[in-house]
Order: structure tokens, then sequence, then C-alpha cells
């Protein structure tokens, strides 16, 4: 079995969006969500260590798009070395291929891959949310709150030259997040953190055009 240890190396030069941060708390969490609903733990934490084990550089967009996919190839290259069999190598490159939020052509079929795909996008919401929202847009150099275009709000285009700031990614993707989730203990985690990220959110609009 893979441990954190060994996972470390593979995050050395990730971004601060998706580093060995980000793969302990999916990690932990994995563990936690698949006690709950009974999955095979050992395909989910193997799962969790190695989902973004390449490609998990923002500023490599052509090789970040398709992280999950190349993650998937070389969480084989790493489990044929340990000696996993074909089959259960196959249900963790599953996982992996079926977390990514932005691309629905592989659905996470497996118990296992749904709580990956749970644990990867509580991380995206709650405080730790908002934190890593931000450090995503400071990097993509990107306001953190720009006021959306009625064309974004209607339909999630931007117009021309218009910011993908920190609160459009949360109208566009964070707050859909709570209705994607697949696993009874996911959701209800997200519940709570939701809350938290429609709180920062309205405080923050609130700040910005000092109305508080």
């Amino acid at each position: 079995m893979i441990t954190l240890l060994q996972a470390q190396q593979w995050y050395t030069q990730a971004d601060p969006v998706h580093n060995f941060d980000h793969i302990q708390r999916v990690y932990n969490m994995a563990r936690r969500i698949g006690i709950a609903e009974q999955a095979d733990i050992e395909i989910v934490l193997a799962a969790a260590l190695l989902h973004d084990a390449d490609g998990n550089d923002l500023t490599d967009k052509a090789k970040r798009k398709d992280h999950h996919l190349v993650s998937a190839d070389f969480a084989e290259r790493i489990l044929l070395k340990d000696g996993w069999s074909e089959e259960r190598i196959k249900a963790v490159q599953h996982c992996i291929q079926a977390h990514r939020y932005r691309d629905n052509s592989v659905q996470p079929e497996t118990i296992e891959a749904q709580v990956l795909f749970d644990a990867d996008k509580l991380d995206s919401i709650g405080a730790v949310g908002v934190a890593r929202v931000l450090a995503y847009s400071a990097i993509a150099k990107m306001p953190f709150y720009a006021q959306p275009s009625a064309k974004f709000l209607a339909t999630g285009e931007k117009e021309p030259g218009e910011p993908h700031s920190a609160y459009h990614e949360h109208l566009f993707k964070l707050r859909k997040i709570k209705d994607r989730l697949f696993t009874k203990t996911g959701k209800a985690i997200a519940a709570e953190r939701h809350v938290t990220l429609d709180r920062y959110f309205l405080k923050l609009i609130e700040e910005w055009n000092s109305i508080s």
C-alpha cells in the first residue's frame, strides 16, 4: 500500500491549490467518507494519493486540463511496481479519471469513485475552499471580485474582456458543488460548508463596495 510519505514526492512542484496539503485533506476526507459509505478503503486511499499526481501545475494549462487522465496513467505505473492486480489498478484509475468536475465524460460509477469525487470537491468549499479559490485567482492574476455581467449571470459565459474573478468561480462552480455530490456522508458535510462559502462572498461584496 502506498503511503502519504511516498506520495509527498509527487507534489513537490505542484501549485498552491493542488499541493500536498490538498492531498492530505482529500486523503483524510476520503477515509472518513469511505468508512461511512462502506467503500473499499485501500482503493479509495490509493486514488486520493494519486488523483493529482501528474498535471498539478496551474501554469501548464494544457496538461492541467487533462490531469485526471495523465494522473490515472501515472497511477498505473506506480501501482504495478507496488504489486497491485490489474483489476484493482483499474478500480483506482476509474476513481481518478472520474474525479474532475469540469469533465462529465467519465462519471463515477463505483462507490470508491464517488467517495473520491466527493472528498475532492469538499476541499473546494467551506473555509478551505475560500482560501483555495483566492489563491487560484492570485496565481491566474485575476481579481478576487468583479461584478459579473448579465450574460455571465444568465448563461455562465463571460463578455469579451470580462475577468474570471474568484466570485465568478463561486457562481460558475463552487455554489453548485453541494448538488453534484454522490454520497450521503459527503452531502451532509457539504451542506454546512456551502453556508460558510455563501456567507463569505456576501460579506466580500459588501466590503468591496463599502456597504459595510
